[in-house]
C-alpha cells in the first residue's frame, strides 16, 4: 500500500477533490432553492459555509452535521431552525430516492454481472436471517402495530386536555415548522433548475469515484459503469452510522472490487483509502475554513448591532 500511495498520479486525485467541491457549491444552491421558497432570503455563501460546517460535524459524530448546518444557518440568517431542519429531511428523502433509481439502473444494466454477487453478499444472508427469525419479526410486527394503536387511544383520550397546555401549543408550533420545512420542495418555483442542480450533484459524485480509478494502475482500467457501481456500494457505507462512513465505506468498497471485479486486495484498499481520505481532506480544509469564516461574520454582524445601538442611543440624547 505504501508503494502504491508514493505511485499514485495525483493529478487524478486532484482533479476528484475539485469535483467534489463542485458537489458541495450545488449542494447549497440546491438548498438555497428550498429556504428562497418559504419567503426566506440568505446568500449563497453564507449556505455553502453552512453546509460544510455540517459535512465536517457529520465526520465527528453521525448526522450530526444535519444539525448543526441548521443551526448554523439559523443564527447568522435569522431562519427559524425547526424550518431549516425540515427542508433539510426533505432534501435527504429527495436524494433517497435518487439513490434507490441509481442503484435500480445498476442492477438492471449489470445484473448478469451483479447475480452472483448480489446472491452470495447480500441475498442468501438477508432471506437466512429473515425465515431463521420469522418469529421474532412477527412479534416485533405485533407490537409496533399494539403500540400505534395504544398510541393512538391515548391521543384521542387526552387530545382535548393538552390543547390548552401551553407545552403542546409549542410543541404545535415546532412540529408546524418541521413540516413546512418538508413541503417546501413542492413550493419551488423553478422546479427545472433544482433537478438540474441535484443531476450535477450525482454526476460530479460519480466523477469523484471514476476519476480515482486513474490514480492507480490496478484501478485504472475499470469502466465508468464499473464507477456508478462503486458510487452506489460505496454510498451505502457513508451513510452507514459512524462517523464519515469510516470503516464501512473502505469494507465495503473493498469487497465490491476484490469479489466483484477481481481487483487485487492491495490495489482496492488503496483505491478505498485513497478516494475516502481526498474527499474527507477536502471536508476537512473546507470545514474549517468555513468556520472561520461565519466566526467573523457572526463577530462582525455583533459590532453593527452595538454601533447601531450606540447610535440610537446618541440620538435619543440629543432629541432630549
Amino acid at each position: 500500500m505504501i508503494l502504491e500511495f508514493k505511485t499514485a498520479n495525483y493529478f487524478w486525485i486532484v482533479l476528484a477533490m475539485s469535483m467534489g467541491g463542485l458537489s458541495h457549491v450545488a449542494r447549497a444552491a440546491r438548498w438555497n432553492m428550498i429556504i428562497e421558497s418559504m419567503g426566506h432570503k440568505t446568500k449563497l455563501s453564507h449556505t455553502f459555509y453552512a453546509v460544510m460546517i455540517g459535512y465536517f460535524a457529520n465526520m465527528l459524530v453521525p448526522r450530526l452535521g444535519e444539525v448543526s448546518r441548521c443551526g448554523v444557518l439559523s443564527k447568522n440568517g435569522k431562519i427559524p431552525f425547526t424550518t431549516l431542519l425540515g427542508t433539510v429531511v426533505a432534501e435527504r428523502i429527495f436524494d433517497a430516492f435518487c439513490l434507490l433509481f441509481l442503484t435500480f439502473l445498476v442492477v438492471i444494466f449489470q445484473f448478469r454481472f451483479l447475480k452472483e454477487f448480489l446472491s452470495t453478499y447480500i441475498f442468501e444472508p438477508l432471506s437466512l436471517n429473515l425465515f431463521s427469525n420469522y418469529t421474532v419479526l412477527l412479534l416485533v410486527l405485533i407490537l409496533i402495530i399494539v403500540f400505534i394503536v395504544g398510541l393512538y387511544i391515548v391521543y384521542k383520550m387526552t387530545n382535548k386536555r393538552l390543547k390548552k397546555k401551553p407545552t403542546y401549543l409549542k410543541f404545535r408550533r415546532v412540529m408546524s415548522g418541521f413540516s413546512e420545512g418538508i413541503k417546501a420542495i413542492a413550493h419551488i418555483q423553478n422546479k427545472g433548475a433544482f433537478l438540474l442542480h441535484t443531476l450535477f450533484i450525482w454526476f460530479m459524485y460519480f466523477l469523484m469515484t471514476y476519476l480515482c480509478f486513474f490514480s492507480l494502475e490496478g484501478t485504472s482500467h475499470l469502466t465508468t459503469a464499473d464507477g456508478l457501481t462503486i458510487l452506489i456500494m460505496g454510498s451505502i457505507g457513508i451513510v452507514a452510522p459512524v462517523p464519515g462512513g469510516i470503516g464501512a465505506y473502505h469494507f465495503i468498497v473493498i469487497l465490491t472490487l476484490t469479489e466483484l471485479y477481481g481487483i487485487n486486495a492491495t490495489s482496492a484498499t488503496s483505491f478505498a483509502y485513497i478516494s475516502h481520505a481526498s474527499q474527507g481532506a477536502l471536508i476537512t480544509l473546507l470545514g474549517i475554513i468555513s468556520f472561520a469564516f461565519f466566526f467573523l461574520l457572526n463577530k462582525k454582524a455583533k459590532r453593527a448591532a452595538e454601533q447601531e445601538m450606540h447610535n440610537q442611543a446618541v440620538n435619543n440624547n440629543n432629541h432630549q
